[in-house]
């Protein structure tokens, strides 16, 4: 549900506005949902004692240089008690910004560490595959064979040692 509700401040965010003011509205929600990291932070904004002028105050304190767009959409979501939604906000703007500038993130799942060239290259074929610029990070985990996840396009690819054994199994079975 609050999804949904961040999608269309999104929109509104969006709306008529060029990218680099957009990106730089992105970068300030950045900004200010690292600060919902600290337990401290969200016990005040969730306070029901603190008024909703101070928790804009302490929000917007969080800037050097706030936008206006940005002070009034805080202000908005003050008034509509809706100030813990900043983080999905922020995050679902920067996926929106990632489609508008074709600019895609993904990890690679792995049990071993794989060399940079070899992430280099798979960034290289999945970005020409997909028509995108993709930039790989890598994940060391109990995977056993390896995943490229690239959640701003739904894109997941995988290949499992189980899977194969299984499918194989599987196959050998069919045929007796």
């Amino acid at each position: 549900m609050i999804d949904l509700v961040a999608k269309r401040y999104v929109k509104a965010l969006l709306d008529g506005r060029e990218v680099a003011s957009v990106t730089a509205l992105s970068e300030e929600l950045n900004t200010i949902s690292s600060a919902y990291n600290d337990d401290k932070f969200i016990a005040i904004i969730s306070s029901i004692e603190v008024k909703n002028s101070d928790k804009v105050e302490l929000i917007i304190s969080l800037l050097d240089n706030c936008s206006d767009t940005l002070k009034n959409l805080i202000n908005l979501l003050s008034e509509n008690k809706r100030l813990d939604i900043i983080p999905v906000i922020a995050k679902e703007l920067k996926a929106q910004l990632a489609v508008i500038n074709n600019s895609f993130n993904g990890v690679i799942y792995t049990n071993k560490e794989l060399a940079a060239e070899y992430i280099s290259s798979i960034e290289k074929e999945f970005s020409k595959k997909f028509n995108v610029d993709l930039s790989l990070t890598q994940s060391v985990c109990d995977y056993n064979g390896i995943k490229v996840d690239i959640d701003g396009l739904g894109v997941e690819i995988s290949f499992s040692k189980d899977r194969l054994k299984s499918q194989m199994i599987d196959h050998i079975l069919k045929a007796v």
